[in-house]
């Protein structure tokens, strides 16, 4: 009797706590869905009072003028061109520190690099925009002159770097949990056959963790392209198309943050749309990934 009353209450709290789950997943789901409701009613009619391709294509962004251009081309090639060099510059770093983490780093230093590595994922983007310019503006600039370029320091170059070290933590963090995740049996087969603790890490069990560190690719391009403050801060805010990576740039988020406060009417709805384009980018690459996955496995 009391093991039948004890295997009702289990299964009690069990039904409970499947309930509790599907409660916190279809909040989220409905999260998402209250989210994307909010910019394409609010985007999409923007989009056709001024024209899809003139809004897409568009190489003039002027709310002010009479009658008003809001063009975007030039925030998305932005956008592209300093996403491009984060992830040119924190993806390798990122990916050969996770492979020093988890396998070849000693004990005593692994227990000083994590902590800092981690560290950086609870900078705020302020600080890093701070740090980026009062030391990388001003070292850019003087960069610049040993290629014969006036530059005032405010370049993708300056904010593709910054970029590249905010999204370390990510791509670090997810890569070596999935590194360390790859069964030991990898690693011995691959020294059984002859290979160096170098190349059975490199050859066996990367290849292995490619998934998981691709989602921490993915994940950190995500944090590339959303990140706001610190590019407001040091990537120049000039809504032009660049013709050098000395050129300041002005990003999708960028435009967003800086004119929102004081928009309104076709202002306002034109830089919700611009929203609209910067969550199907985003929601592109993971689809993109996903495929990509799945073409893996």
């Amino acid at each position: 009797m009391a093991q039948t009353t004890n295997q009702k209450k289990y299964n009690l709290k069990e039904r409970l706590m499947e309930l509790l789950f599907l409660i916190c997943a279809l909040a989220s789901i409905f999260a998402v869905l209250l989210i994307c409701v909010f910019l394409f009613a609010n985007g999409l009619p923007a989009m056709a009072k001024i024209g899809l391709f003139d809004f897409l294509g568009g190489r003039k962004w002027a709310p002010t003028d009479v009658p008003p251009s809001f063009g975007i081309f030039p925030m998305i090639v932005g956008s592209v061109y300093i996403t491009g060099g984060a992830i040119l510059l924190g993806v390798p770093i990122g990916i050969l520190t996770a492979v020093f983490l988890a396998r070849f780093c000693p004990r005593p230093a692994y227990r000083v690099l994590k902590p800092a590595i981690e560290l950086l994922a609870g900078i705020p983007s302020i600080v890093y925009g701070f740090f980026g310019l009062v030391v990388l503006v001003p070292f850019i600039r003087k960069f610049a002159r040993l290629f014969g370029v006036i530059s005032n320091g405010n370049t993708i170059l300056t904010a593709s770097i910054l970029l590249g070290i905010m999204i370390l933590p990510t791509i670090v963090g997810v890569s070596e949990s999935a590194i360390r995740a790859v069964p030991d049996s990898y690693y011995e087969g691959a020294l059984a056959l002859g290979a160096t603790h170098e190349r059975a890490v490199f050859f066996a069990v990367l290849p292995a963790a490619k998934s998981g560190i691709l989602a921490g690719v993915v994940l950190g391009i995500g944090r590339a392209i959303g990140e706001t403050m610190a590019v407001v801060m040091i990537a120049g805010n000039q809504a032009r198309i660049p013709d050098s990576i000395f050129k300041g740039v002005r990003t999708l988020t960028a435009n967003i943050v800086m004119e929102m406060g004081y928009s309104t009417g076709l202002h306002r709805e034109a830089l919700i749309a611009t929203g609209v384009v910067l969550f199907v980018f985003i929601l592109l690459i993971n689809v993109s990934f996903s495929l990509l996955k799945r073409r893996m496995d």
